[in-house]
């Protein structure tokens, strides 16, 4: 099961069954089978997360909606007024939270959580009002409870990109 969203992205939807049959079989009266379809994403469009980029309960938030894509984190985002430094620019620290969520969000979207241990940021040149951005997250190395991350901020328009990071990613024990 696929959905497209607005921004042309199709997010896969995956299909649990679970069954407590104790001969194996599915056929038999003791068999409750349930079946319910799942997105990816369905823990972060919880009204509860307050999450200042991602989070649909926070109104005064970016509102930006991530897919995993071909094991890339993806997004969209485009900065207004409320999002400027100086002479229509995007604050860096806009830039810098877009960074931090499209890492962390590699994990979240595959149902780990996470939180940041350590972030390094580069910014590459300005970002004007306005501008389309594409956001990407990739993993780069995972050994045991630690993610090393990277993260980009690309202009739509020219393919340049704006601010790279990379970041460690602590994963709490279960």
């Amino acid at each position: 099961l696929f959905e497209t969203l607005a921004n042309g992205w199709q997010v896969k939807h995956v299909v649990l069954v679970a069954s407590s049959a104790k001969t194996g079989d599915d056929k038999g009266p003791t068999s409750r089978k349930r079946k319910r379809t799942m997105s990816r994403d369905r823990s972060l469009e919880s009204e509860g997360n307050q999450c200042f980029v991602c989070g649909p309960g926070n109104p005064i938030g970016l509102q930006v909606r991530f897919a995993l894509v071909d094991e890339v984190c993806q997004a969209e985002f485009t900065p207004s007024e409320q999002h400027m430094g100086y002479d229509n620019v995007t604050h860096g620290g806009i830039i810098f939270s877009l960074l931090d969520d499209v890492m962390a969000n590699w994990l979240w979207l595959q149902g780990i959580k996470c939180f940041t241990a350590k972030a390094d940021i580069r910014y590459r040149g300005e970002l004007p009002i306005g501008t389309p951005t594409r956001l990407e997250g990739r993993c780069l190395k995972r050994k045991g409870r630690l993610a090393q991350m990277e993260g980009k901020v690309i202009r739509q328009d020219t393919g340049a990109v704006v601010a790279e990071a990379t970041g460690s990613f602590m994963i709490p024990p279960d």
